[in-house]
C-alpha cells in the first residue's frame, strides 16, 4: 500500500510540474520524523548564479540544456505535526553530469548548460518544486543532491537527499553513518512517469 500511495504522488507530481500543488498533505497520525541535519559539503555556491531559478536544466544565456537525465524533485516543507510550512526557502545544488561542481574549488570542465543551484518557494500547503538532473556518482560519494530550507523563525537546516537503491549509497561514508529512520527520510525513489522520472522529498523540520 504505501509503494503503491508513493507512485500515486510521483505521478501527481509529474502532472503538475514544478509547483507540485496536487500533492496529498502528510498525515501527522504516523509521527513524522525529522530531516536529519547533514554536512552542507564544500561545494555551496561562493557566489550564487544570475540565473538561480528552479529549472537547472535550462540556463539563461545558454542554447544547450543540460547533460543527464531530467527528473522533477518536489514534496513539501512540513512540521513535526504534519501541517504545511509556506513561506520557506527551498535551495538545492548538485554536481553536473560529469560529476563536477558551480564552485571555484572544482577545477574540472562544468557543464555550462547546466544551473548547478536553484531556488524555489513553499506555497501556501508547503509545496516546491524543481527540474534538475538525476544526481551522478563522483569520487567517494554516492548520487545526492543538497538541499537547504530557510523558514521563518526557524533555524537553517541543511541535509542531502539519496537515491533510492543506487548501489553506491551503502559506500557512501555519510550515507552510512545516518540511523536507519534518518536513511529513509532522505531516500527517495525516483519512477518514470508518463511526464518524465520524478521523485518526492518532503522535508520535516525540527521544532522552532
Amino acid at each position: 500500500m504505501h509503494a503503491l500511495a508513493s507512485r500515486r504522488r510521483i505521478l501527481t507530481l509529474a502532472a503538475s510540474g514544478l509547483a507540485v500543488l496536487s500533492l496529498p498533505l502528510r498525515q501527522a497520525q504516523a509521527g513524522l520524523v525529522p530531516t536529519p541535519g547533514m554536512t552542507e559539503g564544500p561545494f555551496y555556491p561562493v557566489a550564487i548564479p544570475a540565473d538561480a531559478d528552479s529549472d537547472l536544466v535550462e540556463v539563461a544565456g545558454q542554447a544547450a540544456r543540460a547533460r543527464g537525465v531530467a527528473v522533477k524533485i518536489g514534496g513539501r516543507v512540513l512540521g513535526l505535526d504534519g501541517s504545511a510550512i509556506p513561506g520557506a526557502t527551498v535551495e538545492i545544488w548538485q554536481c553536473d553530469a560529469g560529476g563536477h561542481y558551480l564552485h571555484p574549488g572544482d577545477s574540472g570542465p562544468r557543464d555550462p548548460g547546466f544551473q548547478g543551484f536553484g531556488r524555489a518557494a513553499t506555497g501556501a500547503d508547503g509545496a516546491y518544486g524543481f527540474r534538475t538532473i538525476r544526481p551522478v556518482a563522483y569520487s567517494g560519494r554516492s548520487p545526492h543532491i543538497h538541499f537547504a530550507v530557510l523558514a521563518p523563525g526557524r533555524k537553517r537546516l541543511v541535509t542531502q537527499m539519496f537515491v533510492q537503491g543506487d548501489p553506491g549509497n551503502e559506500r557512501d561514508f555519510l550515507y552510512r553513518a545516518l540511523s536507519p529512520e534518518a536513511r529513509r527520510a532522505v531516500t527517495v525513489t525516483l519512477a518514470q512517469t508518463d511526464g518524465g522520472l520524478a521523485g518526492v522529498f518532503d522535508i520535516v523540520l525540527p521544532e522552532a
